[in-house]
């Protein structure tokens, strides 16, 4: 009798682990497919994967959703989820991963060239200027806002990414706002945390504009997207410049933050990418 309850207990294990793997799309055998594990940019991945007509997912997800959203899953995939600023680096042990433009660029990947899909370019997710709230109309503020939104940033966005990141400023103006007394800001230095691509590179055109009239910029470098929120909510630094407002709504709703933006500069578009497999096709439902 004991041994015929061992042999169920077995099987009942057997079983369960066999369903688990189902339910999260596992199995030895399965599509890898790794996407962001911050709230808005998985959303972002999984939104890209339904539009592609990979996954469904519950009607009512949005920006918000995660895996435990898809209600349709007919290859069986499994999601891997992953630091968004890891993803370049996992690429070549999963079938696809779905990356940030950001990541991909620094990562030395063409988005325009490797990309096998990419989102279109919505003003929803545009990269934004962030401050303190309260320091959203100072001399600083308004003089960092006003070189970013110059018609010589967006030229250099349109130059240098061709389409991987794309300027959403309406109307780029002089790169100095009339408002400012830039004299009363000469000798001074304004501190921005920035990730290194393209954000980074797009604050070298701003520094210059700056200089001009005799302020630093200072730019300090940041690979994750928690550092450079908590150094501006503190104090240490003025400004950042590296993430959209729906993860910045998130991030203040998480963490207690009073974070505002102050421009809209840029939109990188999300793009799945092929690791294991060159093309789509492993991926076609049929």
């Amino acid at each position: 009798m004991k041994k015929v309850l061992s042999v169920v207990l077995v099987l009942v294990m057997a079983l369960s682990m066999a369903l688990a793997l189902t339910a999260c799309g596992g199995g030895e055998d399965s599509i890898t497919i790794a996407v962001p594990n911050d709230t808005t940019n998985e959303a972002r991945a999984l939104l890209l994967l339904e539009a592609q007509g990979i996954i469904k997912l519950k009607e009512d997800a949005g920006i918000t959703a995660t895996i435990a959203d898809i209600v349709e899953n007919p290859l069986n995939i499994k999601f891997n989820e992953v630091e968004a600023a890891q993803l370049p680096n996992i690429l070549q042990d999963m079938d696809y991963a779905v990356i940030n433009s950001n990541y991909a660029i620094e990562a030395g990947i063409n988005p325009m060239e490797k990309a096998l899909a990419m989102e279109g370019s919505s003003s929803a997710y545009s990269n934004i200027l962030t401050v303190k709230e309260g320091n959203e109309a100072t001399e600083a503020t308004k003089a960092l806002k006003a070189a970013l939104e110059s018609q010589q940033v967006a030229d250099f966005i349109t130059e240098k990414y061709e389409g991987a990141v794309v300027s959403t400023v309406d109307a780029p103006g002089t790169g100095y706002d009339e408002s400012v007394d830039y004299a009363s800001l000469a000798g001074t230095t304004i501190k921005v945390a920035a990730s290194p691509a393209p954000h980074a590179e797009i604050l070298a055109l701003a520094k210059d504009i700056l200089a001009a009239k005799d302020i630093t910029l200072e730019v300090v470098e940041f690979t994750d997207y928690v550092q450079p929120n908590n150094v501006v909510e503190s104090g240490e630094l003025d400004a950042n410049y590296f993430q959209h407002l729906p993860y910045l709504d998130d991030f203040n709703a998480q963490n207690g933050t009073h974070l505002v933006s102050v421009s809209a500069v840029h939109v990188e578009p999300m793009g799945i990418y092929g690791g294991k497999q060159a093309t789509l096709d492993a991926l076609a439902v049929k």
